[in-house]
C-alpha cells in the first residue's frame, strides 16, 4: 500500500482528532472541544474551498495531516496559501511523511493558481525545521500577536 496522500474525508475524524490533538500538545497548548467540532466540519465541507485537510496514511494507516488556508494578498492579485498545522506521528518520522504532505499542499496552490506558500514554526522545533530547511526558504519576519 504504502504512502497515500488524500483529502480528508468524514469518516477519518476520529484518526483525524488523534493526530490533531497530538500536534495541539506538541506545542503545549489546547482547544475545546467546540473548535475540534467546528475545525473538522470546515475543513470536510466542500462549500469551504479556502480551508482544506489532507491526511497521511502509510499501509493504511493514518500518520499525519496538513491544514491549510487560501486567503487574498494585498501585494499580489492571486490568493496566497497559508499552510497552518502538520503533524507527523513520531513512530514515523524520517520516513517522509512531512515533506509528501508539503508536497501535496503546494501541488494543491499551484493547481488552485497560488503562487505562494507560507507557514510559521516556533524557534525551537529543531527537528521541524531541518525539514523545512531543505523545501522552502527562510524568512526573515518575526510573527507579532495580540
Amino acid at each position: 500500500m504504502g504512502l497515500d496522500i488524500r483529502p480528508l474525508r468524514a469518516d477519518d475524524e476520529a484518526d483525524w482528532r488523534r493526530l490533531w490533538a497530538s500536534y495541539i500538545e506538541f506545542y503545549e497548548s489546547s482547544v475545546p472541544e467546540e473548535v475540534y467540532a467546528t475545525t473538522f466540519k470546515r475543513l470536510i465541507n466542500e462549500n469551504r474551498p479556502q480551508q482544506n485537510g489532507l491526511i497521511a496514511t502509510l499501509d493504511g494507516v493514518p500518520v499525519g495531516l496538513v491544514h491549510y488556508i487560501y486567503h487574498a494578498h494585498n501585494w499580489q492579485l492571486e490568493d496566497t496559501c497559508y499552510l497552518q498545522d502538520l503533524y507527523a506521528d513520531p513512530g514515523v518520522r524520517g520516513k517522509g511523511i512531512g515533506r509528501a504532505l508539503i508536497e501535496a499542499v503546494y501541488k494543491a496552490a499551484d493547481e488552485n493558481g497560488t503562487p505562494n506558500v507560507y507557514w510559521m514554526t516556533q524557534e525551537f522545533n529543531a527537528t521541524a525545521r531541518q525539514l523545512y530547511d531543505r523545501v522552502a526558504r527562510l524568512t526573515p519576519f518575526i510573527k507579532y500577536s495580540r
